[in-house]
Order: structure tokens, then C-alpha cells, then sequence
């Protein structure tokens, strides 16, 4: 990732420059630089809950603070972990914020398994170890790191929140290591951390990469158990499970859950219809779906107009063909094509899908004002989740 590398060289040029201005920081973050996104591959957490960019602006700052500082923190924390020497909990978070490669999260692997063992019995307070190295994780690559700590039986406990798991199952699912996302998955379970509604999505595209007959019964299982249990689902879910019900030609099951969903008008929901229908045999009704959005086209621009995947349409297609009905499903298709409602992206390019941040004008609206309180000092409040 393009920004993990910016990242990383902006941290190593503070080290190198302890008497650099704070206004270079400044004006890196205002210029826009660490805020860019690159064309990666898609993951299916938005920036509201991964915050890695936000991570990777402290990081530079709390770069550029403790620069100048007499020898290397990493590795002079190394040779506290080699004295057994006890880990404070402060002296981890510096050191969760000055990771810059593999060979640095090796020494902040360590810390974290001996600040379990040292503080197992005692609440971290309202801090959370367990996001930041994710994050962590994601920013330098270390899928398997990831999955593996948080699997190990000797940090139970440590990563108590579900924020941590899903952040490693994004990640994994990016890498394509959809079987190593189910094992993260049944270790939450097995550790009693609750499954909110971006765990039951992540669960739900998982189960829908692996394509299964075992990853479709899991798949529906969770969405039943979420429902029998109150607990919202999301559109995106249920949308991963019905494209593996039709996967798996569980025609019935997409049915029952697409029926489930409540608002329908998406571009994805659209196209998971048409071919619902294409599939089930009800073809004069896909065609009068598409006969609809063509007529669309007519209407005022500013209106959003349907759009739908050639790889649906050619599906439809294929179910019309040598029928009675094909004469006029070609005839709609062309109408569609010439109103330029036919997208080349597929259904797999709708469904993993990097969501939009939230807009933040409702947080900064509950900041408080900054002269109420006396202002913490700079590294704490830069080190603070």
C-alpha cells in the first residue's frame, strides 16, 4: 500500500531530523498527503472503523516527538523485554506508535504477550491494546501475524473487543485468505466476544469467497441466530448471503433472504434481482425490471438512474434464449445498452465494495470546546484510542 510506505518514510525522516520544525508536520497533514487513497484492492470496512489513516497521522506526530531522544526506543525496549523487566502501560503504547517494520512488530509482539501475562487479571482502563495493533498489522502487511496472535490461546482476554477481529478479518479478506478469516471468526466465537453488525457482514463475505456447502450453512445459520436474537442486519449481508445462496442454487433460501431486505433501490439490490428472477425461471419479470430502468433514461439528469452488470444481463440472456420470450428480452437489452444503464462491472466488484466514510459533521459537532478543560499534554492525547 502506497500510503503505508509514505508513512513509514515520513516517520524515518523525523527520526533522522530531530530538529525539523512541528510546523513541517502541520503542513503535511493540511497539505493533504497522508489523507490520499490508492486504487488497492477493496476491503469491506469503511475508514470509520479501520481509522488507519488517522493511526498513521499520530504516528508521524509521535514520530516527530520523540525524536531527538537519546538511542532507539524499539531497541531499548527490546533489551527491557530481555531483563524481564516489567512493561508499563505507556511505554507499550509508545512503542505500538513507533512500529515502522516486520522486524519492529516482532519486539511488539513480545510486549503485548508479556504485558498479558504481567496484567491478565487487571482492567486495561479505557484504552484498547487490541485495535491499535491490528491496525498496525494492516498498515504493514502482517495478515498472518495478526491472525495467528489473535488465535493464540495465551492472549485470550487481551483482544476483548470485536473491533480487533474484524479489523484482521478485513484484512485477510484482502489478502484472499478466506480460510484463515473463518479460523479468526470461530476463535471469536469460542472467546465470547459479540459479534456486531460489521462482524456478521465480514462473516457473511467470507462464506461467500469460500463457496461452500459448509460456508453456506454458516452463513445462513449466523444471519438466523442474529435475527432469532433482535440484533441488526445489514444490507450488505444479507446481499453476500443471498449471491452464495445463488452460488450453491439454494434458489429458496436467496428468495427468503432478499425478501428480508428493506430497502431494495441499491444498484447491487437491483442487479441481485434481475438475476434472482433470471434464475428461478421468472425471466418476463426480469425483463420488465430492465423495460423500467431504460425508460429511466428519459428522465431529469440530476435523478439517479439504475445501472446493470453485462455479466447479469448476459446471465439473463442465457435463460431467455431459444424461448418464446427472447425476441423481447434482446429487444430491452439493447434499449438498455443504448441508454448507457450496462455497466462492465461484475457482481463480485458490487459486493466487495470499500464503503464510504461516514460524513463527520455530526463528531465534530460533540467536541467540546477546548478552553473548558486543561489541555492534556501532546503525547498523551496523541496516544490516546
Amino acid at each position: 500500500m502506497a500510503l503505508r510506505r509514505f508513512s513509514s518514510s515520513c516517520c524515518r525522516w523525523f527520526l533522522r531530523h530531530p530538529s525539523s520544525p512541528s510546523a513541517t508536520l502541520s503542513a503535511l497533514l493540511q497539505a493533504g498527503w497522508i489523507g490520499w487513497r490508492v486504487g488497492a484492492k477493496r476491503h469491506l470496512l469503511s475508514e470509520d472503523v479501520v481509522r488507519l489513516e488517522e493511526f498513521q497521522r499520530r504516528k508521524l506526530a509521535v514520530a516527530h516527538l520523540n525524536a531527538g531522544t537519546d538511542g532507539n526506543f524499539i531497541d531499548l525496549f527490546g533489551r527491557k523485554l530481555r531483563r524481564n523487566s516489567l512493561v508499563l502501560r505507556d511505554e507499550l503504547k509508545l512503542l505500538l506508535h513507533l512500529c515502522q517494520s516486520a522486524e519492529d512488530m516482532k519486539t511488539a509482539r513480545d510486549a503485548i504477550y508479556r504485558y498479558h501475562a504481567e496484567n491478565r487479571n487487571v482492567a486495561h482502563g479505557e484504552f484498547k491494546f487490541g485495535p491499535v495493533f491490528m491496525r498496525l498489522c494492516y498498515e504493514l502487511g502482517l495478515e498472518k501475524m495478526a491472525a495467528a496472535t489473535l488465535t493464540d490461546k495465551e492472549m485470550r482476554g487481551f483482544f476483548g473487543d470485536p473491533t480487533s477481529f474484524n479489523i484482521a478479518i478485513d484484512m485477510l479478506f484482502v489478502k484472499g485468505c478466506h480460510e484463515d478469516a473463518l479460523e479468526v471468526l470461530r476463535s471469536m466465537r469460542s472467546q465470547n466476544v459479540a459479534f456486531n453488525k460489521d462482524t456478521l457482514m465480514l462473516a457473511s463475505a467470507v462464506c461467500y469467497k469460500l463457496n461452500s456447502t459448509e460456508s453456506h450453512a454458516i452463513c445462513t445459520s449466523l444471519i438466523e441466530e442474529a435475527q432469532v436474537k433482535g440484533h441488526f442486519v445489514s444490507r450488505h449481508a444479507y446481499c453476500f448471503a443471498v449471491a452464495l445462496a445463488l452460488k450453491q442454487n439454494d434458489i429458496e433460501k436467496a428468495q427468503l433472504l432478499f425478501s428480508q431486505i428493506l430497502i431494495t433501490d441499491s444498484r447491487l439490490c437491483q442487479n441481485l434481482k434481475v438475476l434472482l428472477l433470471a434464475t428461478s425461471g421468472a425471466v418476463q419479470e426480469a425483463v420488465m425490471i430492465l423495460f423500467s430502468a431504460a425508460k429511466l433514461s428519459k428522465g431529469p439528469s440530476f435523478v439517479r438512474k439504475p445501472e446493470f452488470s453485462q455479466e447479469v444481463l448476459d446471465q439473463l440472456r442465457a435463460r431467455a434464449e431459444g424461448g418464446e420470450r427472447a425476441a423481447g428480452t434482446e429487444r430491452v437489452l439493447s434499449q438498455l445498452e443504448r441508454a448507457g444503464r450496462v455497466t462492465p462491472l461484475t457482481l463480485d466488484d458490487m459486493l466487495c465494495r470499500t464503503p464510504a466514510p461516514k460524513r463527520k459533521a455530526a463528531a465534530m459537532a460533540e467536541q467540546r470546546p477546548s478552553g473548558r478543560r486543561t489541555p492534556k499534554p501532546l503525547r498523551s492525547a496523541l496516544l490516546s484510542e
